[in-house]
C-alpha cells in the first residue's frame, strides 16, 4: 500500500500542522467571542471539560505514536547490528571451506557486504536505486548459496567443521537481510497519523473557543504547549523515516566490519573489490 505522507519532508508536515493549529485556534476564538454574551457559567464549565478531554486524548495519541515510532527505530538499529554480525560470522567460517572454494567465497561475501553498505546510504524515497540494489543483493545471495551447495556436494556426509557451519551462518545472513528489509518497511500507520492530525485541529479549535467564550485570547502558555506538541510530532515522523532526517540509525557496525575485512584482505595480499571504501558520512538513515 502506497503511503502518501512518507515522501513528504517531516519539517513540512510539522509546519502544516503548526499552521493548521493556529488557524483552528483563531477560528475557534472568533466563534467563542461571538458566543460570549450568550454563554453561561454552566456552558463555560462544559466547554472547559471538553477541552480537558480533547487534550487528554491528544496526549494519549502522542504517547502511543511516539512509543510506536521509537520501537521501530530500535528494531532498525538492532537489525543493522545483527546483519553485520551474521556477515562477519559467515566470512570467518568461509575460511573453513575447502581450498578450492575458500577464496572465491570470501570475495563473494566482501561484494555482498559492499552491497549492504551501499543500501544503507540509499533513502527510502529513492525507490529505483533501492530496487536495483535489492536485485543485485538477490543475485549475490544466489552466488553465495552456490558456494554452500558446492561445499555440501564436496562432502556427501557434511562435516560440521567445513561445510556445515558455513551453511548455517549463510542462512543467518539471509535471515538477517530479510529482517532488516522488513524493519525498514514498517512505519507508523498513516491512519494513526491522520487521526493525530484531526485531534490536533479539534484541540486547537476547542482551546480557541474556550478562550473566546471567556472573553480573552489564549495565553502564551497555550502557544508554548502547541509548539512543544508540534516538535514532538516532528520527532515521531523523523524516527519513522529510516534513512533520512535528523535522528540517524547508526550504520557503524557495517562500516567497521567492512574496514576490518578490507584490512585483513590487504594484510593477506588479497585485493578486495575496488568499491569497498567506507562512506565518510551518508547524512541519511
Amino acid at each position: 500500500m502506497t503511503e502518501l505522507m512518507y515522501d513528504i519532508n517531516s519539517g513540512a508536515i510539522a509546519g502544516v500542522l503548526f499552521g493548521s493549529m493556529l488557524l483552528a485556534i483563531e477560528i475557534g476564538l472568533r466563534v467563542g467571542f461571538s458566543a460570549k454574551n450568550s454563554a453561561t457559567e454552566a456552558s463555560r464549565s462544559h466547554v472547559s471539560a471538553i477541552q480537558s478531554s480533547i487534550l487528554g486524548i491528544l496526549a494519549l495519541l502522542l504517547a502511543f505514536t511516539f512509543s510506536l515510532s521509537l520501537q521501530r527505530f530500535d528494531s532498525r538499529s538492532e537489525a543493522v547490528v545483527n546483519e553485520a554480525n551474521a556477515i562477519g560470522t559467515a566470512y570467518l567460517r568461509a575460511q573453513l571451506l575447502p581450498a578450492s572454494l575458500r577464496d572465491d567465497a570470501q570475495v563473494a561475501l566482501r561484494e555482498y557486504l559492499e552491497l549492504r553498505v551501499q543500501a544503507s546510504a540509499v533513502s527510502g524515497i529513492e525507490r529505483a536505486e533501492r530496487e536495483e540494489l535489492l536485485t543485485k543483493t538477490a543475485r549475490s545471495q544466489t552466488t553465495l548459496w552456490g558456494f554452500a551447495r558446492r561445499a555440501a556436494e564436496a562432502n556427501p556426509n557434511p562435516n560440521p567443521v567445513t561445510s556445515g557451519l558455513f551453511i548455517q551462518s549463510l542462512n543467518e545472513v539471509f535471515d538477517a537481510f530479510g529482517r532488516r528489509v522488513a524493519a525498514l518497511d514498517r512505519h507508523v500507520p498513516e491512519m494513526v497519523l491522520l487521526l493525530l492530525y484531526v485531534t490536533f485541529v479539534m484541540a486547537g479549535a476547542i482551546v480557541g473557543f474556550a478562550s473566546g467564550a471567556g472573553g480573552h485570547r489564549p495565553s502564551m502558555a497555550s502557544y508554548i504547549m502547541i509548539v512543544l506538541m508540534v516538535v514532538l510530532v516532528f520527532i515521531i515522523l523523523d524516527l519513522d523515516r529510516p534513512r533520512r532526517g535528523v535522528i540517524e540509525v547508526s550504520q557503524k557496525s557495517l562500516y567497521d566490519l567492512q574496514a576490518a575485512i578490507k584490512g585483513e584482505a590487504k594484510a593477506l595480499g588479497t585485493q578486495p573489490p575496488a568499491n569497498t571504501s567506507v562512506p565518510a558520512s551518508t547524512g541519511q538513515r
